[in-house]
């Protein structure tokens, strides 16, 4: 029995394992393993419980005995539920997670046992910043380096599923120098801008908002594959996806998948794994089956950006180790299948002020109108003079093979805001009028008495958008399933809060010269959407036309990642990102030559995962399998059996045919491997992968491929698609 044989034997013999629900109630159970504001008013002392919840809402600073209390309520809350360590929780630009466990056990000096954790602890730790992505802001030899508690983000409980569990407290992280080393940092840094400039705008339109809070719900999609089928395949155990493998007869064409019942196996892994979000905070409402097989999609209630990314992070985390449980692989890659959909996650964005109103809601009073116009056409404004940051913001290896493959948005950054909206904004120039209905004003008359009336949004969904309204938020179509959903929304962040920044200060420069208010504002927006008219797109962007439309207006198509990632290293980056603060020159520079190696490591990866597989288990199976046909066709030959002997001929050179050709690529893709090693340059070792080494990948597949078809189904080495996607 061959191993992908033994491999298939161990997946159907699999069975959905019984699960024993919590006892508490769902709401009783939300947030139980987190060191949340309650438990925080429980144990702390009200002076210190009102430091710390006025440094989570106004970010004032935590003084060090703030912190030893915080310190030792956490401790005592921690090991009450069986916490035996902790670690700074923190996301350094690798794209997963970090943490270094230290156990609260110490000894006295007397050399007894105690359970240690001071507030120094809690505030910083030191990990070796050597051993993490610097971009050049640190040399090997430069170990040191910091994480700082983020209060804003609660400290949380995980199950090491060993017995124990850890304090996680999530941190940001950063150089000896000061430079931030990872993602949260120069998030916090958006959001802190963004708020200022977004309340200063508001102002205009009620002095009473003091705070604006920007809101993500982020959908995540995802593939589940049988562990014993996952390890029966060395590219998705190294790269995350299936660098071969022949199309099923059956994919996704019959749509039979998408919102279908779900098995009871998957579903055991759903359940269990939502039950364990639930109780680290992670407000999670949607399951689903996705298009593809084998696809399934899970998203969360909104939550306050930086919340809402630290929990999309932990969740990653947390369906890994429950599909452990479960016998089941994870797949968060863009595209591990061929010829089916890829996965995505979708960033939904919107801004809430402190008195409950949604800045992207429209409503039918005209002041409020005005005020929503005011931010919708400054977000637009942002993404169109911003187009290739956002597109930089996204890319990666992974969704070079899922943008534009009619599946995801193109590499195209288009806003769809749909035809009223556009059709009012059309209206605002033409008359400097402003007429819009709320879309709860709108509902379906079905003629079906027993149905209640059904409501229309106010705008469409465009899901060939990258960047839609739909209705009270905007949706980032385009982020890969993969991503640290604070990559785009930093720079999401950063360019709406630069671009409200220069509202206000042309709003300040007509106030202040005697222009009415209304006027001035009516008078801004229209230019904003002259300006950036361009960017709106309501049509198919799947289409060829569109690509054609999008070139004449002017617009950016960047599919490759080496390319579109230049854009943050542009003067009008920099000047932005300076302006607002986030990121310094030399920090985007880094983080430009950090993403230009992780797409140069991830397709020397693949290239020596390919070369592995095609030599040493396809091209070796398939010469086996060649000399079984030979030693038949000769048994017929002599058996004169001349005619019947003849089909096995043609197979044999068939496949002889193919064997040749993928010896012949792998070479050639070897040696240019080797030519891309020695580019000094990193742009052009990039851009030298990128066109010349990954130009390979597809054709050696092709005849990988067709070497499947001819194999006996017996004989080859790889598990196959149908057995990968259709078995749960």
């Amino acid at each position: 029995m061959t191993f992908r044989s033994k491999a298939f034997e161990i997946a159907l013999s699999r069975v959905a394992p019984v699960l024993t629900p919590p006892t508490e109630k769902v709401a009783d159970l939300y947030g139980s393993n987190t060191f949340s504001d309650d438990v925080m008013r429980t144990l702390l002392s009200q002076e210190a419980y009102i430091k710390i919840s006025n440094a989570i809402r106004s970010g004032s600073t935590i003084d060090r005995e703030v912190a030893e209390e915080v310190s030792a309520a956490m401790k005592s809350w921690a090991i009450s539920k069986g916490a035996t360590h902790y670690t700074h929780w923190f996301q350094p630009l690798t794209g997963s997670t970090a943490e270094k466990h230290d156990s609260f056990f110490d000894l006295t000096i007397d050399g007894k046992a105690v359970e240690k954790f001071k507030g120094s602890a809690l505030v910083q730790q030191e990990p070796d910043a050597s051993s993490f992505p610097s971009g050049g802001l640190r040399a090997t030899f430069e170990a040191r380096g910091y994480t700082g508690w983020d209060p804003s983000s609660p400290a949380f409980l995980m199950d090491n599923g060993a017995g124990g569990k850890t304090l996680c407290i999530p941190s940001v992280f950063i150089s000896y120098t000061g430079e931030a080393l990872d993602y949260k940092a120069p998030l916090l840094r958006s959001l802190v801008m963004l708020d200022k400039a977004a309340t200063s705008v508001c102002q205009f339109f009620n002095r009473d908002v003091d705070k604006v809070t920007p809101t993500l719900g982020i959908e995540q999609e995802y593939f589940l594959v049988d562990k014993a089928l996952y390890y029966a395949r060395p590219d998705l155990l190294m790269t995350g996806r299936t660098v071969f493998g022949h199309s099923p007869a059956r994919g996704q064409q019959l749509d039979d998948h998408y919102f279908g019942s779900i098995s009871p196996r998957v579903n055991a892994f759903m359940v269990d794994f939502e039950f364990e979000a639930l109780k680290l905070g992670i407000p999670v409402r949607t399951r689903h089956n996705e298009v593809a097989p084998g696809q399934f999609e899970c998203a969360p209630t909104f939550e306050e950006v930086n919340l809402a990314i630290d929990h999309n992070a932990l969740l990653m985390d947390l369906m890994q180790k429950i599909g452990e449980k479960h016998n089941f692989q994870v797949l968060f890659h863009e595209k591990p299948f061929a010829g089916i959909n890829g996965s995505g996650k979708h960033n939904n964005w919107s801004l809430s002020t402190d008195t409950g109103i949604n800045l992207l809601a429209p409503t039918t009073k005209p002041k409020e109108n005005l005020r929503f116009l005011t931010f919708l056409l400054n977000v637009v404004k942002a993404v169109h003079d911003h187009a290739d940051l956002l597109r930089a913001s996204i890319s990666s290896a992974g969704n070079e093979h899922r943008l534009g493959a009619n599946e995801a948005p193109p590499s195209i950054v288009s806003v769809f805001l749909g035809g009223e909206l556009t059709n009012m904004l059309e209206e605002l120039v033409s008359k400097g009028e402003i007429t819009l209905e709320k879309g709860e004003n709108f509902y379906y008359k079905l003629g079906i008495t027993r149905i209640p009336n059904l409501q229309r949004d106010n705008t469409d969904r465009n899901r060939t958008s990258p960047f839609c309204f739909t209705g009270n938020k905007f949706e980032y179509r385009a982020v890969g399933s993969a991503l640290n959903s604070a990559s785009p929304m930093i720079v999401l962040n950063t360019i709406v809060a630069n671009q409200l920044t220069e509202f206000k200060r042309e709003m300040d420069e007509r106030l202040n010269a005697g222009e009415e208010k209304k006027v001035a504002t009516v008078t801004i927006l229209k230019r904003y959407f002259k300006e950036s008219k361009k960017i709106l797109f309501e049509g198919n962007g799947y289409s060829e036309e569109w690509v054609e439309e999008a070139k004449r207006r002017g617009l950016s198509n960047i599919s490759a990642t080496y390319d579109a990632l230049y854009a943050y290293v542009t003067e009008s980056t920099i000047k932005a990102f300076e302006k607002m603060g986030v990121l310094s020159s030399r920090e985007l520079h880094a983080r430009y030559e950090i993403e230009l190696e992780n797409y140069v490591k991830k397709l020397q990866i693949e290239s020596r995962v390919i070369s592995d597989l095609a030599l040493n288990h396809v091209v070796s199976t398939v010469v086996k399998y060649q000399f079984k046909l030979a030693q038949t066709a000769r048994a017929l030959t002599d058996l004169e059996m001349l005619e019947e002997a003849e089909p096995i001929k043609e197979i044999i050179k068939d496949i002889s045919s193919h064997v040749v050709v993928i010896k012949r690529l792998v070479g050639e893709m070897t040696e240019s491997r080797k030519t891309a090693n020695n580019v000094e340059d990193l742009f052009e070792r990039a851009r030298f992968y990128g066109s010349t080494v990954k130009g390979y990948f597809d054709e050696i597949r092709y005849h990988v491929d067709k070497l499947e078809l001819l194999i006996d189904d017996e004989d080859w080495p790889l598990a196959k698609y149908r057995e990968m996607l259709f078995l749960e």
